[in-house]
Order: structure tokens, then C-alpha cells, then sequence
């Protein structure tokens, strides 16, 4: 039986991993600075992790949540302590998707109300509410496009204060810093106001923590640089490293109903030991300093190379723009330098998204790696 083609594949078959490196088939070493989207947060293979997950699955990986499962709990607590987001509660599931559309389930669920405001460039999954959320018409089906979503430019706070004053809004979603959309940010007046409407107007805040989350901006959360306060949190990607599991954080003035939210595979005993091993990983070896210590040196070493024009981004979530599409540039360091790293919506940009492990040497070796293919390839522009 054959795939469903609906990925194009690079010609790369990676058959296993250590921190920093996959090996393929043939048994080329590959760097990778992009984490599978940013989902490999404390390296691949690390052996605390896989001691976690191959004790658990080996006791019991899974039983529904009709049952008392204490790792929930264990891990809950374990992200309220390093997140420093006191109070909150979480509701598990299995991927960034589900967690939006759970977030904006929620929203209106409690306030009665039904459309959504996103924001351009957006990118928040592929599930029904959450797809529609997403300013990319080519993935959004018709059954999608019957919710009620108004998109508006970042940083537009007049739109959004029209649009909250019209008295329908159950949430405005929002990525601090956007993923696939090419590492744009609002501004922080933007975000601070943004906050203040939503709580004038019975609108719910919700920050769409899916890939800037778990340290990756140099915080535990992006919207942590700003004073706001969300309703929702959505998490997942870096959560698990590789294993599936998402999740809301949910206000401590937002109260739970039984069946209100649901889930089979959501917070699964495999999963959550997952997810505290990773939590356990960064604050043991204090990856977020490390994410902070690194991503300086990043910058530093990217503003000496003429050709990048632009560099977005906090932490480890960085946008290296150049002034011409960056397809070819991002082939040459596959096949000829085997460096993985990400594309985004922004044709221009390299995303790089990076283990929070990663070195200095590893940075001094992407950037060996893009000079040369710089100076030696002519890119059509």
C-alpha cells in the first residue's frame, strides 16, 4: 500500500540519534538545528529519557483517564514549578493541534461566544477550529472555513479593539513569536493591549505556546517577556521529545466540568513519563540558561556574513533572512554539508530550531558550513 503523498521528502533516512546528531542509513553523520519542528528539546537519545520511557513501558505505557494516574499530577506540579505559572491547571492531550483547538474549545465554552480572532502569518495546526485559526487558505477545507475567524496583522491594536467591541469574540490566539509563519513578533505595547481588551470584553487570551514554549525563547514561555496574563497556554512540541503529548494551562478563574474536555491517549502513562524526563533534563543541566548563553553567540557569529539581511527570533527559535529564496541554500547544507535546518512560509528565511543542547561548536559549524556554500554557489535571485 502505498504513502499518502502529501509530504515532499528530502532523500534522507535518519535510522538513529545522539544529542545533536542523526545518523542515516549509510551511516552519514548529520547536525541538526531544526529538532523534527522543534520538538527535540533535550537532544536526541538522551539517557535519561530513554531510561524514563523504557522503565514506564515496560510497567504499564497506557490506561485511560478514567483511572487515578499520579504521573499526571507529578507532572503538572513539575510545570507549574519551573514555568512559574502558579495556579493554573492542565488538561493533557497528544499534540500542538488538539491543545489550540481544546484552548479554543474552552474559550467558548465559558464565554458563550463563537468567533476567533488570529493574526496574520499564524500557524496554530491542522485540526477544525485551529486550522481555521491559521492564515493559510490552501490547508483549510470548506467544513473548516465555516468557523468564525477574523485574521488582522500583528500589531494592529485598533483592529483588534474594533473587532472585541463587537461583543462575539470568544478568544484572540496568538504565537509570541511566530513559527511557520517566519519568527515575527509583535511588539510589546501590542501584546500588553491586546490583554487588557481581551479582559474588558469577556474574551479569553490564549498563547499559542506550541513551539516557543519549554525554554525555547530563552524563557520557559515567550509571552513571559511581556506583562499579560492568558486565559489558555497551549503547549506541545518540545514537551515530549519526540514522544506525542500536548496540553493546555488553563486560568485558575476558569472553572472545569465534568466531560467538558476529553481524551483517550491524552496524558497516557508512557507520555507523561516522557514529559517529566524532559522537564527533569532542563532543569538539571539548566538548558534554558544554556538556550540564553547560546543564542547570544548565535547572533553574534550571523550579524559578521553580509548576506543575512535580517535576524528574527528569541532564544533558540531563530530567522536568518537573506535577500533571495533559501531552497537551494537549505539543500546544499543537507546533501553536501548534512546540516539540517527549516524552511518557513517566509521563502527568504532559514528557521533554526535546534536541540536546547546544542554547543558552541555546533554553532561554529553551521556557520563554517553556510559561508562556504555562500561564497561557492551563485543562488539564482
Amino acid at each position: 500500500m502505498p504513502l499518502f503523498d502529501v509530504y515532499p521528502l528530502y532523500n534522507v533516512t535518519p535510522v538513529s540519534g545522539n544529542d545533536m546528531l542523526v545518523y542515516d542509513d549509510a551511516g552519514t553523520e548529520y547536525l541538526d538545528l531544526y529538532g523534527g519542528h522543534a520538538v527535540i528539546s533535550i537532544g536526541h537519545s538522551h539517557p535519561s529519557y530513554v531510561k524514563a520511557v523504557s522503565n514506564q513501558v515496560s510497567t504499564l505505557g497506557f490506561y485511560s483517564n478514567a483511572i487515578q494516574n499520579p504521573l499526571q499530577v507529578e507532572l503538572a506540579d513539575k510545570i507549574e514549578s519551573l514555568s512559574g505559572c502558579k495556579g493554573y491547571e492542565l488538561f493533557l492531550c497528544n499534540s500542538g493541534a488538539e491543545a489550540n483547538e481544546n484552548a479554543l474549545k474552552l474559550a467558548s465554552f465559558k464565554t458563550g461566544k463563537s468567533r476567533v480572532i488570529a493574526f496574520k502569518n499564524g500557524f496554530h495546526g491542522r485540526t477544525s477550529a485551529a486550522v481555521a485559526a491559521t492564515d493559510n487558505a490552501n490547508i483549510i477545507a470548506p467544513i473548516n472555513a465555516q468557523q468564525q475567524v477574523t485574521i488582522l496583522a500583528l500589531n494592529d491594536i485598533e483592529g483588534v479593539k474594533r473587532e472585541l467591541e463587537k461583543g462575539d469574540v470568544c478568544a484572540v490566539i496568538v504565537e509570541f513569536i511566530q513559527g511557520v509563519g517566519g519568527l515575527d513578533q509583535g511588539t510589546a505595547e501590542f501584546f500588553e493591549q491586546v490583554d487588557v481588551l481581551c479582559k474588558a470584553n469577556n474574551t479569553y487570551f490564549i498563547a499559542d505556546e506550541v513551539q516557543s514554549g519549554y525554554g525555547r525563547s530563552g524563557k520557559f514561555f515567550a509571552f513571559q517577556y511581556y506583562n499579560v496574563i492568558p486565559e489558555v497556554i497551549s503547549i506541545a512540541k518540545g514537551m515530549g521529545n519526540g514522544f506525542p503529548i500536548g496540553g493546555i494551562l488553563i486560568h485558575p478563574s476558569i472553572e472545569a466540568k465534568h466531560g467538558m474536555l476529553g481524551t483517550t491517549f491524552g496524558g497516557n502513562h508512557l507520555a507523561c513519563a516522557a514529559g517529566l524526563a524532559v522537564l527533569n533534563t532542563i532543569e538539571e543541566e539548566k538548558l534554558i540558561d544554556n538556550v540564553n548563553t547560546i543564542s547570544a553567540y548565535f547572533i553574534s557569529v550571523a550579524k559578521t556574513i553580509h548576506q543575512i539581511k535580517n535576524i528574527k527570533g528569541k532564544g533558540l527559535m531563530i530567522g536568518l533572512e537573506f535577500d533571495f529564496e533559501v531552497g537551494e541554500l537549505r539543500k546544499k547544507l543537507i546533501y553536501e554539508h548534512h546540516i539540517f535546518t527549516g524552511g518557513a512560509s517566509n521563502k527568504k528565511l532559514i528557521r533554526i530550531l535546534p536541540p536546547l543542547t546544542i554547543k558552541k561548536e555546533h554553532v561554529d559549524q553551521f556557520f563554517e558550513a553556510l559561508k562556504k556554500t555562500l561564497e561557492s554557489t551563485e543562488v539564482v535571485k
